[in-house]
């Protein structure tokens, strides 16, 4: 018997990250963790700022995501987000000046300080350096 996987996309307004076959399929919705299995029932979720794991075989793909949405169909997984990006691609130095500059956003406590879009420049900076192994 063949062994059934999820057709995965991943996709920003960019274009497309992600496209290949997995076995399963991790994302942080906002309710919480969701997996996802082939033959897993079809939905619509959001996502939020944090790494996807894809896997297949003994093998795990990450990619850091920002807010979007999953849907999943038929064995077809689309991770519709803002921004993704693999290990590969992440800019150390730039996630962390990003990081340094949302801080300090934060921290000045302005009132033309736009809170809300520091605080997910800070998590976006974040999430990209926990994937990379920084801090």
């Amino acid at each position: 018997m063949d062994k059934q996987q999820l057709a995965v996309e991943v996709v920003t307004p960019d274009g497309q990250i992600v496209n290949d076959m997995f076995d399963m399929v991790v994302v942080q919705a906002e309710q919480g963790e969701i997996g996802i299995l082939p033959n897993h029932t079809p939905m619509i979720s959001p996502v939020v700022i944090s790494t996807a794991r894809l896997k297949k075989d003994n093998e795990s793909m990450k990619v850091a995501i920002g807010g979007g949405f999953i849907e999943v169909d038929d064995n077809h997984v689309t991770i519709l987000v803002q921004s993704a990006e693999t290990p590969k691609k992440i800019d150390v130095e730039r996630a962390r000046k990003a990081k340094e500059r949302a801080l300090r956003r934060i921290k000045q406590r302005r009132d033309n300080v736009d809170f809300r879009r520091a605080e997910l420049a800070l998590k976006r900076a974040i999430n990209r350096l926990d994937l990379v192994g920084e801090e």
